[in-house]
């Protein structure tokens, strides 16, 4: 089972394909995400940044204090490319549902004027949480789609300078820490691999790290009887652990319960 979310086109289109055929129920939904992965992947392998660089004095503290590399305003990311996958978005929204679709069409019309995407990339970036609520009030949609755009456009860029950046994380020092080692960001998905092993993936820039297994990323409660977790019959691969000291959540693929890549 592969769960490393770094594949090929043609491999999200199989595993997309995969989960409509054993989960028909979502046919409508992967239509369009499906398409949408795809479209980040064949981005990626366009995207051309340079790596940043850190300088050894500054490495040395950020290791030692545990702190993250970056900030996410420093993320770099191609311009030009994240410019044509957010129109290539737009076009492939315009297909989903209709509230979506609606949205989509007044977006990409305001691009054929005069947005131009770049500020709405800068915005994210720098927490420009204005900048998005004007905008999003002048076109008349909802902040969360244009948002959703403008991040999806942006992902394969931060997925490549995470990976980039990755080179500057000790191997012989494990990040046992519940935020992002690369942009201190807090986890999306915790996974189970085999023998039990677990990692964390960043909500944010998608790195992966290693973590304990019997542990609250938010509040680092490492006490087993107050962590617990759930899961449908229907559907063992996917838990939702849960931590009885800050009352979090996350959720959880457990990679052993498939055969399938995620």
């Amino acid at each position: 089972m592969t769960s490393n979310f770094d594949l090929t086109s043609d491999q999200v289109k199989r595993a997309v394909e995969t989960a409509i055929k054993s989960k028909p129920v979502y046919t409508d939904m992967l239509g369009f995400y499906g398409r949408l992965f795809v479209a980040q992947e064949e981005s990626k392998s366009r995207v051309r940044i340079e790596p940043l660089n850190i300088p050894e004095n500054i490495l040395d503290v950020k290791i030692r204090e545990k702190l993250p590399l970056i900030e996410i305003e420093d993320f770099a990311y191609d311009k030009i490319e994240c410019a044509k996958l957010f129109v290539t978005i737009g076009k492939l929204a315009v297909d989903a549902n209709p509230s979506m679709a609606a949205s989509a069409a007044v977006i990409l019309d305001a691009v054929a004027a005069n947005l131009n995407p770049e500020r709405l990339f800068s915005a994210l970036l720098s927490g420009n949480e204005v900048l998005f609520e004007n905008i999003a009030e002048e076109l008349e949609i909802e902040k969360q789609i244009l948002g959703f755009f403008t991040y999806n456009s942006l992902k394969p860029s931060l997925c490549k300078g995470a990976a980039q950046l990755s080179a500057y994380l000790p191997k012989d020092a494990p990040w046992l820490k519940g935020y992002c080692p690369i942009c201190g960001s807090a986890p999306i998905l915790s996974i189970l691999e085999s023998e039990g092993a677990r990692s964390l993936i960043c909500s944010f820039c998608w790195h992966s790290w290693s973590v304990k297994r019997v542990y609250c990323p938010f509040c680092e409660n490492s006490e087993n009887k107050e962590l617990r977790y759930f899961f449908s019959e229907e559907e063992k691969e996917f838990r939702v652990y849960l931590c009885d000291q800050c009352n979090k959540y996350i959720k959880t693929i457990d990679t052993r319960e498939v055969d399938r890549t995620i």
